[in-house]
Formats: C-alpha cells, sequence, structure tokens
C-alpha cells in the first residue's frame, strides 16, 4: 500500500471511535441552523480550504435540497480581511469578524491541522467571550486551540495532509447528519 494511504487508513480507523462526537456536533449544530443560528468556520490555507467546503454545503446543498443554512467562512472576504490585517494585525482577521458575526448561542469551527495558528486561537478566544459554541478540529492534541475550543476533535496524524482529509470526511459525516435531521 501506498505510504500515503497507509497513514490515511490508520487515522481513518482512529475516528471510527470518534463516531459519538460527529453525531452529536452534527445534532447540535442542526438545531442552531434550524433555529435561525449561523455557523462561522475559520483556518488557514488548507485548513481554509476545509472551512469553505462545509460552509458551501450548508448554504448550498450536500445531498438533498433544503433550505440553505446560514454558514460564513470567515476568510472569503478578502476586503474585511486585508482591512483587518492592515489595521488590527493579522491576529485579528478571524476574531474581529467573530465579534461582528457571531450571536450567543451560533457555532464558531476553527480549523487548523497543527491547533497553533494564532488568529485561529484569537477567534476560539472571540468566539467563547461572545457566548458562541467553539469547535476545533486539528490534529494530534493536546494544542493551544484544543485548550481554547469548548470540544475538539483531533486527528491522530502527524501529516497534515493526512489531518486535512480526515477533516473532510468529518465534514461530510456532520452534513449527513445534518441532512438527516431536518427531515
Amino acid at each position: 500500500m501506498h505510504p500515503h494511504l497507509l497513514r490515511l487508513t490508520e487515522a481513518l480507523s482512529a475516528v471510527d471511535a470518534e463516531l459519538p462526537t460527529i453525531h452529536a456536533w452534527g445534532l447540535k449544530l442542526s438545531a442552531v441552523l434550524i433555529g435561525g443560528g449561523r455557523l462561522l468556520a475559520c483556518g488557514n490555507g488548507g485548513s481554509a480550504a476545509e472551512a469553505q467546503h462545509l460552509t458551501a454545503e450548508l448554504v448550498g446543498r450536500f445531498r438533498s435540497d433544503r433550505c440553505p443554512y446560514a454558514a460564513i467562512p470567515l476568510h472569503a472576504d478578502t476586503s474585511t480581511i486585508t482591512a483587518i490585517g492592515n489595521d488590527f494585525g493579522a491576529e485579528e482577521v478571524y476574531a474581529r469578524q467573530v465579534w461582528a458575526h457571531g450571536r450567543p448561542g451560533d457555532v464558531l469551527l476553527c480549523l487548523s491541522t497543527s491547533g497553533a495558528s494564532g488568529n485561529v486561537a484569537a477567534a476560539a478566544v472571540a468566539g467563547r467571550e461572545r457566548g458562541l459554541t467553539t469547535w476545533a478540529l486539528t490534529g494530534r492534541a493536546p494544542n493551544p486551540l484544543a485548550a481554547l475550543c469548548d470540544e475538539t476533535f483531533a486527528v491522530p496524524a502527524g501529516d497534515c495532509a493526512t489531518v486535512q482529509e480526515v477533516h473532510l470526511a468529518v465534514i461530510h459525516m456532520l452534513c449527513d447528519v445534518i441532512e438527516e435531521f431536518r427531515e
């Protein structure tokens, strides 16, 4: 077996034990979205792409037609990102948006393969201060982001690509739960 596939297979096997967490997150997120709340998601690089993938599935559709849900990828507004980065520094690009868009009861999903991204950690702190439920999708724990969030799903793999691929699988499993819940 190719080494990449071997790493991925091992990481996915470890995820199987965490299926109750994914299901619980899906149920909680469903209730928030159906109740008019929103999901805010943030990450850097590949994790930003994963965050945007999730929000696209929720605003658009995953498997079946349904009403669109309020889901915002915090990295996608380049004018806002560059203005905040210029005026307040890169560490604040997500935290400031959490304060602007987040409401108590909303969910903030923070993605970071290392769990050490300063701007994502600052978003988690802002989310908790603002009254959002904060979740982290990370690589191996413990890590700084896991310590800042209400709950963490940590992928036990050291390879960034493997962590990101498992994060995508988790995102799709969350979408499955959300679509089942609404029926």
